[in-house]
């Protein structure tokens, strides 16, 4: 029987490679995207040799009626076996002068989402007696602090780190497992930002900048976004049945805990 599971952020990045990956492996995806745009063209684009349908929602993950809404309406006509919360946001500024709005956003956006959404599918699941399994794309920002110019990112991904163990340690009980992936530089639109952001902000160049990952990973390269979405596979998979409560790190070793 096909599973089916719904991924937010799945109009670009590392969501879109969640999507890709897991309909290649026989998963039924709800793209869901605050761009309906993004998200139809990526449902479109996804494997279906397994007989799949794949459908595409607009989705603000900020807005809990709109993302109960989805879980609801996935859980009552489909079933929903996995919920993959992977949007967020990010900008780069130096700590003094990083506005507090920004840093507000956020933690809105990263954070709260995350809490919204897995809130919604959680509630879905129990209601539908479905042992599911729940991922947060959290980050190797979410284990160190020692990340220039994203003191607000860091901030809420330590807090996605913190809130996917306190999910893991209530929704036990209902056989749903709640686990966090920890990227760390992956090759997306949202990194060919940052890349900009601190060259100008280091006052280097964005061929020296990617340099500099580079040789922060022990295996030296930049991160493919289907690095992090076959984790998130394995996460979602029989093989992981007994995880709950991690942040599996997905970063080529460039933080190690």
């Amino acid at each position: 029987m096909t599973k089916t599971v719904v991924v937010t952020g799945a109009g670009s990045g590392i969501g879109k490679a969640i999507a890709q990956v897991l309909a290649e492996r026989g998963w039924q995806v709800v793209a869901t995207d605050v761009n309906l745009a993004t998200a139809t063209q990526t449902a479109a684009e996804l494997d279906t040799t397994a007989g799949q349908t794949h459908e595409a929602r607009q989705v603000d993950i900020t807005v809990p009626e709109q993302v109960a809404a989805v879980a609801d309406d996935v859980a009552d006509r489909l079933g929903l076996d996995a919920w993959v919360s992977n949007a967020g946001i990010s900008f780069m500024q130096d700590f003094l002068k990083m506005p507090v709005e920004k840093m507000a956003l956020s933690i809105d956006v990263n954070l709260k989402g995350c809490f919204i959404s897995g809130q919604a599918a959680a509630a879905a699941m129990v209601r539908t007696s479905s042992r599911g399994r729940i991922v947060n794309t959290a980050s190797m920002a979410g284990k160190q602090g020692r990340v220039p110019f994203l003191a607000d990112y860091v901030a809420s991904k330590f807090g996605v780190v913190g809130l996917t163990q306190a999910m893991a340690y209530e929704l036990g009980k209902h056989g749903i497992t709640v686990n966090s992936v920890c990227p760390g530089y992956v090759r997306t639109s949202m990194q060919e930002r940052e890349l900009v952001w601190e060259a100008d902000l280091r006052g280097k160049t964005v061929p020296e900048v990617q340099q500099m990952m580079i040789d922060d990973t022990p295996l030296g390269r930049i991160e493919e976004a289907r690095d992090v979405a076959k984790v998130v596979a394995f996460l979602l998979s029989d093989d992981a049945a007994f995880i709950t409560g991690e942040a599996i790190a997905v970063n080529g070793g460039a933080f190690m805990d």
